[in-house]
């Protein structure tokens, strides 16, 4: 518990009446809630304490949004230290009302296991106020990361009050969403943020989180549009069926990739650099170990859309199709089984060798351009730009351009590219402004830096089907 926070705040009160009352309205009341009960799809009951409708900053701009929710079921997890997961359910970078627990999400699953649960509300590009009968859209960038920080700054502030441990906090999203999760993990402490939040009168606390989980998170939107085309641009005459003026953008945006990846200085676990050449290599790495664990997991994974498969000669028809799945000779062997005991593991770069048995057949290779195409076939790609699509082909603002925009609900570009399509002009930037909002919305430009305090846990999983955005994302 956090009794140092709780002394300052006397010691505040007895110099300026002014700062103790605002600090003192974040202070969390324990005996104001009420009792709910949440079934799970087992029957399962739990039984929890609901804490609702509370602010989180004491200039309250839209009170729709700028709360929070905290359930604190009847039985704690037998932990010295309980974790708090908040639990973020922004979609599309709209706004999001602060939610209930439910039984089909990770927030009905903490419950169960004992787990405090956080669920704050957070503007978005879609929220707006009515300010001297002028309506004011109040969610633009970076408010809606702003609101969740100051969430978290009003759990650390809070932690002597509120059950659970603020030094344990687990943020967690989809999409939009799993954004929003990535800045939080990414953007601790961040100074950047520091003089937004004073305004907003957020707690004068850390909001460094200790875990991120991430789902298929909608970032890197600086460069997400060459990094779509990049990979998906094998398709563009095949099953997307692209025009000529869609696939000119596509190529203009792939060709601005290889640059932006060879400058990045990555490596892989081994230490090998990853460049432009062997980057789709490496991410093929991620989706054989994915295909190979669902064999593993009993799924059926047809052998028309990329993967090559190797089974044991002793299987079914003598090595022929096995539960829907075809075997496949290991490549480059002149069509005969391996030496030896005739199975050997194939190499997964980035992540560890899953296991097999002598009587299960795993994945040997992936031909990546047609698993892109069976994936756009699936549900189709978003067109060429992907994200900062505004007056680039059409007209019509995307949910990241929203957010990039002003308080007149005006829609803005936020990257060079689309700004110089739109306007016809070669030379044309983005100003210093929204440099800086979408550097902020942004966690790459803060992992392996010194400018926050980077969550040391992580969780990231991006559907392997999931083309929302490009899989260099996730990998």
């Amino acid at each position: 518990m956090n009794y140092k926070i709780m002394a300052a705040s006397l010691l505040l009160s007895a110099g300026c009446s002014v700062a103790s009352a605002k600090t003192n309205s974040l202070r969390f009341n324990p005996d104001s809630f009420t009792r709910q009960t949440l079934t799970m799809p087992d029957g399962t009951q739990i039984n929890y304490k609901a804490y609702e409708g509370m602010y989180y900053v004491t200039n309250v701009e839209d009170s729709t949004y700028q709360t929070l929710n905290i359930y604190v079921p009847e039985k704690l997890a037998d932990i010295p230290k309980v974790p708090i997961l908040l639990r973020t359910y922004v979609g599309g970078y709209a706004a999001s009302t602060a939610k209930s627990p439910s039984p089909s999400d990770a927030t009905g699953r903490a419950l169960e296991e004992g787990y405090v649960v956080c669920i704050p509300g957070s503007r978005g590009s879609n929220s707006t106020i009515v300010r001297n009968g002028k309506t004011i859209y109040t969610g633009m960038a970076p408010n809606g990361l702003l609101d969740l920080k100051a969430a978290v700054r009003y759990l650390r502030y809070n932690d002597d009050l509120i059950p659970g441990e603020s030094e344990l906090i687990f943020t967690d999203g989809t999409s939009a969403g799993g954004a929003m999760s990535s800045l939080l993990g990414a953007t601790g402490n961040g100074r950047e943020y520091d003089k937004y939040l004073k305004k907003m009168g957020a707690a004068d606390v850390r909001d460094d989180v200790f875990a991120a989980i991430c789902y298929c998170p909608i970032t890197d939107l600086n460069h997400a549009d060459m990094e779509y085309e990049w990979l998906y641009g094998c398709t563009n005459t095949g099953v997307r069926a692209l025009n000529a003026a869609q696939i000119k953008i596509s190529e203009e945006l792939a060709a601005e990739c290889p640059s932006y990846i060879n400058s990045l200085g990555l490596k892989d676990k081994n230490g090998i650099p990853l460049t432009a050449e062997n980057y789709k290599e490496y991410l093929k790495g991620f989706l054989i170990e994915s295909a190979h664990r669902a064999l593993q997991e009993g799924c059926e994974i047809s052998d028309t859309i990329g993967f090559a498969f190797y089974q044991d000669k002793s299987g079914p028809m003598g090595g022929g199709p096995a539960n829907g799945r075809r075997g496949a000779m290991r490549p480059g062997n002149g069509g005969r089984p391996p030496v030896g005991d005739g199975r050997q593991a194939p190499s997964f770069g980035p992540g560890n060798t899953p296991r097999f048995n002598k009587t299960s057949d795993f994945v040997t290779g992936l031909d990546l351009d047609r698993y892109l195409a069976y994936v756009a076939s699936v549900t189709p790609l978003k067109t060429p730009p992907a994200f900062d699509q505004m007056g680039v082909l059409i007209d019509t603002p995307s949910p990241e351009n929203n957010v990039f925009g002003n308080e007149k609900g005006e829609a803005a570009n936020f990257t060079d590219f689309s700004l110089r399509h739109r306007l016809n002009n070669g030379k044309a930037k983005l100003d210093r402004e929204m440099v800086s909002r979408v550097d902020m919305m942004n966690p790459m430009n803060y992992i392996g830096t010194d400018k926050s305090t980077v969550a040391s846990n992580w969780y990231i999983r991006h559907g392997a089907k999931d083309r929302d955005t490009s899989f260099l994302v996730r990998a």
